[in-house]
């Protein structure tokens, strides 16, 4: 297991304070990319909930901070990015269509997110290694 997945895991997994969805993908990648995990915390904090509204998925949101912190904001590669996350998420972005769909299927918010969470940690990471920033 790398180790942005582990520290994602570990985030996900402390009840107090609450790490949302962006918190909890930038976060892992933080101080790998310069950033203070506690400007980390701050900057992705309206992020979660799809921008506290059911908009794009936070996790989405996360990945585009690191990847824009790493240098990385091609269109091709962002467009990629949700095109991987819309095939395996029945087309959708939107946190509250995820939800709706999560619910739809009798499943529980938080291992769902979470799993949404480690998949983005993932997929970024993966993104990084393939254009060598790290």
């Amino acid at each position: 297991m790398s180790e942005y997945l582990s520290k994602a895991q570990a985030l996900r997994a402390i009840p107090s304070p609450h790490y949302n969805c962006a918190q909890s993908v930038l976060i892992p990648f933080a101080s790998a990319a310069g950033l203070d995990e506690d400007k980390a915390f701050a900057l992705a904090a309206n992020f979660g909930g799809g921008m506290k509204m059911g908009s794009v998925c936070g996790t989405i949101v996360g990945s585009l901070m690191v990847l824009g912190l790493f240098g990385l904001d091609e269109p091709a590669i962002i467009q990629e990015l949700y095109q991987s996350f819309k095939e395996r998420h029945d087309n959708h972005l939107l946190c509250k269509n995820l939800l709706r769909a999560c619910f739809e299927q009798g499943m529980e918010k938080k291992p769902h997110c979470d799993a949404l969470v480690y998949e983005m940690v993932e997929e970024t990471e993966k993104i990084l290694r393939e254009y060598g920033k790290i």
